[in-house]
This record gives structure tokens, C-alpha cells and sequence, in this order.
């Protein structure tokens, strides 16, 4: 997936796309987190999707994923490492487990 013979460091399994996904989610709760007004809302709403997340992880963590579908999952974590605002990082609390788990072929 990478040019010029760079390291592909993309996910391999449900259990890696799920850890990414989870990265990712994280650094979108510390940003919103700013939003004071909004942090327990921050707080359940992470929470609920790590369940979620940890459930698909358990039932299918060590299956092979194709490499279109790690694609998609590197480039949704890229996408939500561009957010800057702590409210749209709040929206994309939902959005982006939401993706990943249908990326994953999950149902979110």
C-alpha cells in the first residue's frame, strides 16, 4: 500500500483495524473533552463505542481483513487526525466507530 517500497503498516487483522480505530477515537475524546459542557457526554459516548468496538474485537479479532478494507480504515483514522475543533471531533465520536464497524462489515 505504501510507495516506493516503504513498510506497509497498515492493519492485517479485525483486532489491528479495531486498535487503530480506537486510537484514533481516543485523541477525538481528549479534543473534545475541551468542550466542558460536553465531557461526561464525551465520556459515555467513548465508552459505548469502546464496548462496542471490543465486542466485534472478541468475536473476530484474529481474522484476516482484505487490504482495500485496511485501506479504508488507515484512511478514516487520517481523516479524523485532521479534526482541530473540539465540537466536530465531539460529532465524530459516532461517526467514526460507525465506519469502521461497517468497513468491518459489522452492523454499527
Amino acid at each position: 500500500m505504501e510507495p516506493d517500497g516503504a513498510p506497509d503498516d497498515s492493519p492485517g487483522t479485525v483486532s489491528a483495524a479495531i486498535e487503530l480505530a480506537l486510537d484514533a477515537l481516543d485523541a477525538l475524546a481528549t479534543l473534545g473533552e475541551e468542550v466542558e459542557d460536553e465531557w461526561q457526554y464525551v465520556q459515555d459516548l467513548t465508552a459505548a463505542w469502546r464496548d462496542r468496538l471490543a465486542t466485534v474485537e472478541a468475536a473476530r479479532g484474529g481474522e484476516a481483513i482484505d487490504p482495500a478494507i485496511a485501506a479504508a480504515v488507515v484512511a478514516l483514522a487520517g481523516e479524523a487526525a485532521r479534526i482541530r475543533d473540539p465540537h466536530r471531533a465531539i460529532d465524530w465520536l459516532s461517526t467514526l466507530p460507525q465506519v469502521a464497524l461497517v468497513a468491518l462489515g459489522e452492523r454499527p
